[in-house]
C-alpha cells in the first residue's frame, strides 16, 4: 500500500506541539489545542479522568481493536521551595540530567493563571565569582531558577503568586530548517504525536478505512510511568509511538523509523513487530530494529496496569533523548505512513 502523508501539516502540527508547554502533569492547555485540531479533522474527543485523550476510527469490523499511543506530556519541573534570597529551587519532572537544562530559560506557570520568564542556572554559576564552579556536582540541591522580576527576598516572590508546586516548563528552543531537521526540546513525544495526525489526516483526506476499529490514545503521564495504565477495556492490540532512541550499540538514526523488539519492559509482541519490519520493506522505508534496555513505553504501562493486550513500539528516530533533541521530517512522516499501512494491513 502506498500512502502520501501531508508533510506541510504535519509540520505545522508540529510545531504547534512544541512551542505549546506541557510538562508532565500540566497539560490541560495542550490538550484543548489538541482536541481542537481532532474536531477540525471531524473527530469528538473523550477523556479518560486523568486527561488523557480518546479518539476512535471505526474500522471494516471491531472484532478486534488496535489502540495508537503517543503522550503530549514532556519533561519539566516544579517549584520545590522559594529561597530567602527569592530565588527557586526545583524538583524535577521525568528522567533528565540536570546539565541538560543547566542555563536553559524557562517559565514558573502559577496556579492562579501567571506566567513568569526564569533562567534554570547552579548555585554558582560564574567562573569569576566561584572557585568550584566547573566542578559542582550538577545535581537538585545545586539548581536553582533566576526569576526575570525584581525579587530579593522569599517575601517577594510570593507576592509575584509563585508557590511550591508551581510548574515549571523549559524553552523547547524549535527549529524547523529547510533541509528537514526539526531541533527542539521535547521531540519526545510530540513528533510522535505529530505523526498521529498526519496519519488521521491521511485517512480523512483519502476515505482510509482500516481493517479494525483504530482507538487514539493521547496520554498525559508517560513520563512518569503511568500514562497508559487505563486504556480502553475494548482494545487488543497496542502500538505505542514513541521517539527511537540512538547511540552506541543502537542502528537507528534520525531519517530512519525505529522499531523496538525489547525495552526494559521485556519482548514486544512478536507478529505485531514482524508486520511492521515486513510494511517498512514493502514500502521501502529506511528502519532500524533495535533494543532499549534503559527505556518503557506506553504499552510497558499498560501490560502493568492488567491489561490482557499484544504490543508493539516504534516511532521517529530521536537523538540526544532527553536533552536538546533532534530528528528528520522523513522518520515523522515515515513514521505515519508505517501507522497507516498497518491499521490496513495488521498482524
Amino acid at each position: 500500500m502506498k500512502t502520501k502523508i501531508n508533510k506541510d501539516y504535519t509540520l505545522e502540527i508540529l510545531d504547534m506541539l512544541l512551542n505549546s508547554p506541557s510538562p508532565t502533569g500540566y497539560t490541560h492547555h495542550i490538550m484543548s489545542k489538541v482536541e481542537a485540531e481532532f474536531k477540525k479533522l471531524g473527530f469528538e474527543i473523550a477523556y479518560t479522568n486523568k486527561g488523557c485523550g480518546i479518539v476512535t476510527i471505526p474500522g471494516v469490523d471491531s472484532d478486534r481493536v488496535i489502540g495508537i499511543s503517543a503522550h503530549v506530556d514532556t519533561l519539566g519541573a516544579m517549584v520545590r521551595s522559594i529561597k530567602s534570597n527569592g530565588y527557586l529551587r526545583i524538583t524535577s519532572l521525568g528522567g533528565f540530567m540536570m546539565g541538560a537544562i543547566e542555563n536553559e530559560y524557562c517559565r514558573i506557570h502559577t496556579r492562579d493563571g501567571r506566567v513568569y520568564e526564569g533562567t534554570i542556572l547552579t548555585i554558582h554559576p560564574s567562573t569569576h565569582v566561584y572557585e568550584d564552579a566547573r566542578e559542582l556536582k550538577r545535581d537538585e540541591v545545586n539548581m536553582e531558577i533566576r526569576i526575570d522580576e525584581l525579587v530579593n527576598s522569599k517575601e517577594e516572590t510570593e507576592a509575584l503568586g509563585i508557590g511550591v508546586g508551581d510548574y515549571v516548563s523549559f524553552d523547547p528552543r524549535v527549529r524547523i530548517l529547510d533541509n528537514g531537521y526539526i531541533k527542539s526540546r521535547h521531540l519526545d513525544d510530540k513528533a510522535s504525536v505529530a505523526a498521529i495526525f498526519g496519519l488521521l489526516e491521511l485517512v480523512v483526506s483519502q476515505n482510509l478505512r482500516p481493517k479494525h476499529t483504530v482507538k487514539l490514545f493521547i496520554s498525559t503521564y508517560e513520563e512518569v510511568g503511568h500514562g497508559s495504565s487505563y486504556i480502553p477495556e475494548e482494545i487488543t492490540d497496542l502500538i505505542a509511538v514513541d521517539m527511537g532512541a540512538l547511540g552506541d550499540d543502537l542502528s537507528g538514526n534520525e531519517h530512519k523509523v525505529s522499531i523496538c523488539a525489547k525495552d526494559s519492559s521485556g519482548p514486544y509482541d512478536y507478529h505485531m513487530t514482524s508486520k511492521m519490519i515486513e510494511h517498512a520493506k514493502e514500502l521501502n522505508i529506511g528502519y532500524a530494529v533495535d533494543i532499549y534496555p534503559k527505556y518503557g513505553s506506553d504499552v510497558s504501562a499498560a501490560l502493568r496496569g492488567g491489561h490482557d493486550i499484544r504490543g508493539c513500539l516504534m516511532g521517529p528516530g530521536v537523538h540526544a533523548s532527553h536533552s536538546m533533541e533532534r530528528t528528520h521530517i522523513n522518520a515523522v512522516v515515515n513514521t505515519a505512513a508505517l501507522l497507516a499501512a498497518y491499521i490496513v494491513d495488521p498482524a
